[in-house]
Order: C-alpha cells, then sequence, then structure tokens
C-alpha cells in the first residue's frame, strides 16, 4: 500500500516509517525540514497547518495515518498542534478521495477534564469520528521504546536506585512502540475495526502497580530500584523544580502532573487478539530501550 503518514520524524512516526517499510509498504511522510533521501519514501515538506503540503501528502495514498501531535504546550498549542491539525489532515483525506484513516490519540483523551493535553487529544477524536472517513482510533497509553526522550529521566533516575513515581494506588498500562507500529499497519488493511476506538497495551490484563513498573524499569539498567511513590502535590514540586531547571523543555509539566495523578491509566477497550496482540514482552522491551540509550550516549 501507499501509507501517507503525519509525524513522520517523530519518536513513533520513524519507527512507523521503518515498520512500514519493512512490511513491503511504499510512504509519503510530512516533514517541517529536509530530510536525507531515503528508498520507498517520499518526503513532501510542509505542516499540518499548510493545506497545500497536507494535499500533496495524500496524493494517490491508499491510507493516510496521522501520528503526529503536541504533548508539551500551552492551551493554544495544544488547540493547534492537536485540534486544528487534526482538522487540516482530515480535511485534505475527504478531499482526495481517501477512505482508511488511522488516527493515533492518547489514553489521556478517556479522562479530558483533568488535563489540557487530554482535553485536546479528547477533541481531535471527536473531529475525527464526525469526519465521515473509515475512521479507527488507537489511544496508546505510556509508550517507550528507542529514540524516545519522555521516558529517558525515569531510566536516568532509576541507574541512582530511587524512582519517583504516581501515587501508589494508581496502576497504568505500557506499550514498546514497535508492538504499537504493529498494529497500525494492521489497521490500515482492517475493515472490522473501522468505527472503533482501540486501547492496545502489552498484555498484562490488569496493567502495572506503578511500583512495579519502577522496578521493572531498575531491572532493564542493572539497579535495584526503590519506588517512591509520590502523592499529587509533591508531583506538584517535582514539576515546578523541572520547570526551573529546563524551561520549556521540562517534561513534568503542572498539565502532566494532573493526569499522571489519576489512578486508572489501565487499557480497557483492547484490540481482538485475531487482529494484533504484543509481540515483546515489557522487560525485553526496556532492555532493548535502555541498551539504545547506552549506545547513544543517553545513559
Amino acid at each position: 500500500m501507499i501509507l501517507a503518514i503525519t509525524g513522520g520524524t517523530g519518536f513513533v512516526g520513524s519507527h512507523l516509517i521503518d515498520h512500514a517499510l519493512e512490511s513491503g509498504h511504499t510512504v509519503r511522510a510530512l516533514a517541517r525540514k529536509p530530510q536525507a533521501p531515503r528508498i520507498g519514501v517520499t518526503w513532501i515538506e510542509g505542516a499540518l497547518d499548510r493545506p497545500i503540503s497536507l494535499g500533496k501528502l495524500v496524493a494517490g495514498a491508499d491510507a493516510v495515518i496521522h501520528v503526529a501531535g503536541v504533548v508539551n504546550a500551552d492551551r493554544r498549542g495544544f488547540t493547534e498542534g492537536n485540534i486544528a491539525g487534526t482538522e487540516g489532515i482530515v480535511a485534505a483525506t475527504r478531499a482526495a478521495g481517501i477512505r482508511r484513516f488511522v488516527a493515533v490519540s492518547s489514553l489521556a483523551a478517556r479522562e479530558p477534564e483533568l488535563s489540557v493535553y487530554g482535553w485536546s487529544k479528547a477533541q481531535a477524536d471527536e473531529r475525527t469520528r464526525i469526519s465521515g472517513l473509515d475512521w479507527t482510533i488507537v489511544r496508546p497509553p505510556a509508550i517507550f521504546g528507542p529514540r524516545d526522550h519522555d521516558m529517558l529521566q525515569l531510566f536516568r533516575m532509576a541507574k541512582r536506585r530511587v524512582l519517583p513515581m504516581p501515587p501508589a494506588s494508581g496502576r497504568m498500562s505500557a506499550l514498546y512502540v514497535e508492538d504499537l507500529t504493529a498494529l497500525l499497519l494492521a489497521l490500515v488493511g482492517d475493515r472490522t475495526m473501522v468505527g472503533r476506538i482501540l486501547e492496545p497495551d502489552d498484555g498484562r490484563s490488569s496493567g502495572w502497580d506503578h511500583r512495579d513498573f519502577a522496578r521493572a524499569i531498575g531491572d532493564a539498567v542493572g539497579a535495584k530500584v526503590t519506588p517512591l511513590s509520590l502523592p499529587p502535590a509533591a508531583l506538584k514540586a517535582v514539576s515546578f523544580v523541572d520547570r526551573m531547571l529546563h524551561g520549556q523543555k521540562a517534561r513534568l509539566t503542572a498539565d502532566r502532573v494532573r493526569y499522571l495523578s489519576h489512578l486508572d491509566w489501565v487499557s480497557h477497550s483492547r484490540p481482538p487478539a485475531t487482529l494484533w496482540q504484543p509481540a515483546v514482552p515489557t522487560p525485553q522491551a526496556l532492555a532493548i530501550t535502555t541498551a539504545w540509550y547506552r549506545a547513544a550516549g543517553l545513559l
């Protein structure tokens, strides 16, 4: 198939392009800056707020996979990047006469009142739902893997053997990036999941206790970790320090604190096993991620 992909230069999108090429697909990918030539990939210079470039992106494609999104911004940034950006690619897809549309959302959209980010993703999902396209929305939980920088700080802290985590009574799901991209590619040729919102995970039916996930990261980096469960007020204080130290590059924003403190981030609406199943156990995937961080000089 010819796949039009947004967000192809990001963490998930770059893995998706790799996986798509390995699977024999041809890729058209949106990029803000010129990219190195790559066999099987046509780079379209542009952005989600440029209708002409979006038209070029989807021209001749069999399906669109919308991965691009904003994860760290103010309300205006989230609105422009997640809501208006989705409106733009939906409009281009419709104008090109393409039916299949797979959108990558977030589990945070399930609780839009908890954060501006979650609200913006829920609003983006609504734009997809009313698009008239043959859509499927994928809401992943915490995604990790090589090239990811969101979870890097957790791996670094695990080396120091004490890892701050959200409240102890909370639970979460996790998903290795390669398993996510396998699901996205399975969906482009599938008709049974049209009109569905899916919440994939690593196969752990009741999710992870935050403390157990912290210990699993510790095992991956070779350290016996003591999880430090923090109440929302303490997480908020940590986010303030993070902002003071890293400014706009801070990962633990006040917005993130609000949804990280929620007690149920376990995936519920999982894809059917006949369509997709996670292939890499999380302990192995965490070890692969650790090895990549070390090879890249980040850990």
